[in-house]
């Protein structure tokens, strides 16, 4: 074992976090060039592009609850998290390689479809993200004690995934997207692949554990029992999936299937928050941050996804391409002359290497703060300034700086839901089904996603791209009231029992 792992250093605790590093920025490139290459260099419209990406939410329906409870149980490659952490990053690898020739592989496979061949590939990588996501975020609670030293933990991945993040768009800026991905490949396989060699796993706390799984399983069952808070969602994902292959038949039926999950998720909102009233529960916490967190993640990826059709509609008529400040970049240091479709593109990633430098830069400013007022507090006052930013961008953005201020206050919010928000929720499962618990949580993130579809499928229909930015707006605030009825971790009371990270 490493002396800063034994001395839980901060240098041990930025190793920690590489993994998710290296998933951070494998989803940075994502964002980046996954929706613009479908729709600039394969014309993809905006119902399509949404398609494609239903890709990761499928994945992380499988991958996160399956690798969470296999990762639980299992032990090889001299660990239980790693095998998972080191496949995900070959296959993300392959993946990124593959997506700059769809229409090679199409030819190759005789596949014509691109959407078909686009999805699988999406697929693929979706899967190979959440493979590695889990046993990513799992390890640091696995080796760090709860509090402190685990929200520190928590912290130093997002410090670091997020500056990798923002490094993403810059390249993007800087290249392009197509080469983007080349490289993307490169650091994904190192960063992923490598760390993990040098951090010791505990083999006797997976036994316990493993033993702990024998005596209180955890079935499908039960998983479905769990998520029931999510059911909305969940309903609306797969009427998704057919809604694209039958439009005609199932268009009457897209509004109110829409809005009866959005109601059903309120409603039983309301129903678990009377619950925990009654009577406390880390059972009930758990729903309640699960439930919370689903409607911050119905926001944050359609703004993902469809930012690019806002930028095209709603900014570029406004300005001549020759004033574009994201273009100076690749114009400066490239030589190349941009045109629509790469401005569109530029201005996303620097709107979204906004949103990630300051998602890699408050999570200090926010462990600060927690330690005054609380996590959950905390969290709650970050997300209200990405509520403000959503709205801001809804009915202020005019031109691109009108975005950019919109994104730093969205990346306030972002720094706290890829950092406190696993901390927070760690601490109320059962620390022998960790990573079973990460997966079960992470149905909070890609169940919401695919309510990503219906909002592209509205804001198509009524031709009004404004309405991306207000729903997000909308979900955010919704998250913020939910949040408000979580209880703080006994953990954040009790300080002066909990060990301090070294230096």
């Amino acid at each position: 074992m490493l002396n800063i792992q034994k001395k839980m250093s901060n240098a041990f605790l930025a190793l920690l976090g590489l993994p998710a590093t290296a998933v951070g920025f494998a989803l940075s490139t994502q964002i980046a060039a996954l929706s613009w290459i479908l729709s600039n260099k394969y014309h993809l419209d905006i119902n399509d592009v949404a398609f494609v990406w239903l890709a990761g939410p499928i994945a992380g329906i499988f991958g996160q609850v399956i690798v969470g409870l296999l990762s639980d149980n299992v032990w090889f490659m001299g660990g239980r998290r790693r095998p998972f952490i080191m496949i995900g990053g070959l296959v993300s690898t392959i993946a990124f390689l593959a997506l700059p020739h769809i229409r090679g592989i199409s030819h190759i496979t005789g596949i014509s479809d691109i959407i078909l061949i686009a999805s699988l590939i999406a697929l693929f990588l979706d899967l190979s993200i959440n493979v590695t996501f889990n046993p990513a975020r799992s390890i640091i609670a696995d080796l760090t004690p709860e509090g402190k030293v685990r929200t520190s933990g928590y912290v130093w991945m997002q410090i670091i995934s997020g500056f990798f993040g923002v490094f993403a768009y810059f390249l993007s800026m800087l290249f392009g997207n197509e080469l983007l991905l080349y490289i993307a490949a490169g650091i994904v396989f190192v960063t992923a692949v490598f760390p993990i060699l040098f951090i010791q796993e505990k083999k006797d706390q997976a036994e316990a554990e493993a033993k702990n799984q024998v005596e209180a399983k955890f079935g499908v069952v039960q998983i479905f029992k769990e998520i029931f808070p999510l059911y909305g969602f969940l309903v609306f994902g797969f009427y998704s999936l057919f809604y694209h292959f039958f439009p005609e038949a199932l268009t009457p039926w897209h509004n109110p299937v829409l809005i009866a999950a959005l109601v059903y998720s309120v409603i039983i909102g309301i129903v678990i928050i009377i619950q925990g009233f009654k009577q406390k529960s880390n059972r009930n916490e758990f729903q309640k941050i699960m439930l919370a967190h689903s409607f911050t993640w119905v926001a944050f990826q359609s703004m993902f996804i469809l930012s690019g059709f806002f930028i095209q509609n709603q900014i570029l008529p406004n300005m001549n391409i020759s004033n574009i400040t994201a273009n100076w970049f690749a114009e400066k240091l490239t030589g190349v002359a941009q045109n629509s479709a790469s401005s569109v593109g530029n201005i996303v990633s620097l709107g979204f290497f906004i949103l990630n430098l300051i998602g890699a830069i408050f999570p200090l400013i926010l462990q600060s703060i927690a330690k005054r007022i609380g996590r959950v507090k905390t969290y709650i006052f970050a997300l209200i300034f990405s509520a403000i930013g959503y709205f801001y961008i809804a009915y202020f953005s005019r031109v691109e700086i009108d975005f950019y201020i919109g994104m730093f206050l969205v990346g306030i919010g972002w720094s706290a839901v890829i950092s406190i928000v696993f901390a927070i929720m760690s601490e109320r499962v059962n620390p022998a089904k960790m990573g079973l618990y990460m997966g079960v949580f992470n149905l909070a993130v890609v169940l919401p996603q695919m309510m990503s579809n219906g909002v592209a499928n509205v804001i198509k229909a009524t031709g009004n791209h404004q309405l991306l930015y207000i729903f997000c707006g909308l979900f955010v605030s919704t998250s913020v009231i939910f949040w408000m009825f979580v209880k703080e971790p006994e953990s954040s009371t009790t300080s002066s029992a909990i060990p301090k990270a070294g230096h």
